[in-house]
């Protein structure tokens, strides 16, 4: 299948009338408000799964903080909006993790911090009060768009959402094939790619007319949409 690279690692789009930058980091960016948003980091998932008896390699907590302080020095955004699923469960409130957690947002000290809060963090209970997170139902809506944890319409907003940790699979052609974290985008519906390095993805899908933006290697891939039966 023939892939169409977008500039760089980054991809203006407008979604609500509002200008956005879709970023191979697995983040989306609001220009005018300086929000960047990401979705499903599960924040000690790893910490989850040892406590659980299964034995996974430690440091997730880490990459992922230091792939989220790469994108804050980069883009210098005043928020950062969570679409859900912060914290992957009770046991994720291991010291380790809450020690690195806490951390962290000492160093980030003056950025304001939103939980749209999904599933799992329903489950996990709120997050620690050090954080200074503010946590909000779905739909949360600001000027034209809705932030959501699950994938939804809501009237009058173009809607950003997470939990699917949607991927696509693309095939070669020596019957071998790939699967790829993507943005995946419908009328009024943009749903994100899991922020989180231990999460896996769900392969999507996608009708005619919807947009396809594959993550590989810091660089962003449009898959050519699929056309409407004649």
């Amino acid at each position: 299948m023939a892939l169409k690279p977008a500039p760089a690692s980054r991809l203006a789009v407008s979604l609500g009338g509002a200008d956005w930058i879709l970023l191979a980091q697995r983040a989306a960016y609001w220009v005018e408000r300086r929000w960047l948003v990401i979705a499903d980091a599960h924040f000690g998932k790893a910490a989850a799964f040892r406590a659980r008896g299964v034995p996974v390699p430690r440091g997730t907590t880490s990459e992922n903080l230091s792939r989220l302080d790469a994108l804050i020095e980069s883009l210098q955004p005043q928020a950062v909006v969570f679409l859900g699923d912060l914290f992957h469960a009770r046991e994720a409130h291991a010291p380790a993790t809450l020690a690195a957690m806490h951390a962290w947002r000492e160093r980030r000290a003056g950025l304001e911090l939103v939980l749209v809060e999904g599933n799992h963090d329903l489950a996990a209970g709120r997050p620690p009060e050090g954080l200074r997170l503010h946590c909000e139902a779905e739909p949360w809506t600001a000027g034209p768009m809705a932030f959501c944890h699950h994938p939804k319409q809501v009237p009058d907003a173009a809607v950003l959402a997470g939990h699917l940790h949607p991927a696509v699979r693309l095939s070669g052609r020596a019957d071998d094939s790939v699967r790829l974290p993507c943005f995946w985008m419908r009328e009024g519906l943009t749903v994100l790619p899991a922020f989180g390095s231990f999460t896996g993805g769900a392969c999507i899908a996608r009708g005619p007319g919807e947009r396809v933006i594959a993550l590989a290697e810091d660089r962003l891939f449009e898959i050519p949409q699929l056309r409407s039966a004649a």
